[in-house]
């Protein structure tokens, strides 16, 4: 189906059930289905993003409505316009009009005002600076006697969000599973294709065959399975590691590795394997770490040592990715 009906369906939902949860305020559409054209296919390999505004706060997760996966969060509340202007995601989710409900008509207030100044350069050097603030965040936060999960999370999303760093520069969706891919056609787009091999190095994958990214995909997919059918209520990624997501996780992953993406395509990847690991472990379930620490030792990344090491690399070279971004806004 086109992305606009994938939209009103998303709308249908919140209106005929997300409305009915306790102290709802809200909904709004973020991710690919409110950046992307309207008019274009829903891919295969995509859900639809909806932010409920709850009190107390619910995460649903992704499920099938009519046809698409919804994926649903929510937070308590909203801030001022300037706030929200300040934050990467929530400005670049409400930049675009994409309001499914808004029963008090703050959003809509909120919408008009962030979509007015979206693109004001102070207010793109604040939304930087978030994103370069959550880098150093998640790096400083790695905890050696964190499970294995949690610590390749710290240093994985530590990572992985230099790239939301120019995307947030150039006005771009920062995008969650296909960040690598789509820095690539920025920095491209701007005769800077070098620098996208810069942030791949930092990730540990710049070298990596495709043959070895296939190779670790097929042991993902042994404990994506593995982990699909588990139940873990507990755990708050669970619903991205069922049958319903294999789509997104593994296909979406196989189609980066077909288009020749296959270094893109490690960062989910990763992602995906911790989160398999972390759903079984909040389940009481173990095994299958060896293909982990197989895919990390690819990347120079095996140890806590190798992911502090690989996280420093990351801190340093942050005055380099922020004039690249100055070069991009």
């Amino acid at each position: 189906m086109r992305i606009e009906q994938a939209r009103r369906i998303a709308r249908q939902w919140v209106l005929e059930e997300g409305a009915a949860l306790p102290g709802f305020g809200g909904a709004f559409l973020t991710g690919s289905a409110l950046w992307d054209d309207p008019r274009a296919e829903l891919a295969p390999a995509s859900d639809v993003d909806v932010m409920l505004v709850a009190e107390p706060a619910v995460r649903l997760g992704k499920f099938a409505y009519r046809g698409v996966i919804l994926e649903v969060s929510s937070i308590p509340g909203l801030g001022s316009p300037h706030e929200v202007l300040s934050d990467y995601h929530l400005a670049g989710s409400l930049h675009l009009p994409g309001v499914l409900a808004d029963p008090s008509g703050r959003l809509a207030e909120l919408q008009r005002v962030v979509a007015r100044d979206f693109a004001e350069r102070p207010w793109v050097l604040a939304r930087c600076t978030n994103a370069m603030d959550r880098v150093r965040g998640w790096i400083n936060g790695m905890d050696e006697s964190a499970p294995l999960p949690d610590q390749v999370a710290a240093w994985l999303f530590g990572t992985g969000v230099t790239t939301h760093v120019l995307l947030v520069a150039a006005l771009r969706n920062p995008t969650v599973r296909r960040r690598y891919a789509a820095v690539r056609d920025l920095l491209a787009e701007h005769g800077r294709a070098s620098y996208h091999e810069s942030l791949l190095d930092l990730l540990g994958c710049a070298g990596l065959a495709a043959a070895r990214v296939e190779r670790h995909l097929a042991a993902l997919e042994r404990v994506f399975d593995a982990a699909a059918p588990v139940h873990a209520p507990s755990y708050p990624f669970a619903s991205d590691i069922t049958e319903l997501a294999r789509p997104i996780a593994i296909d979406g992953t196989r189609e980066l590795i077909r288009r020749g993406l296959h270094r893109e395509a490690v960062f989910w990847l990763v992602a995906t394997y911790a989160r398999c690991l972390a759903k079984r472990a909040a389940a009481g379930e173990s095994g299958h770490e060896d293909g982990l620490r197989e895919l990390l030792a690819d990347l120079d990344a095996e140890s806590f040592a190798d992911r502090r090491h690989r996280g420093n690399l990351v801190l340093a070279a942050l005055p380099e990715l922020w004039q690249t971004a100055m070069a991009l806004c």
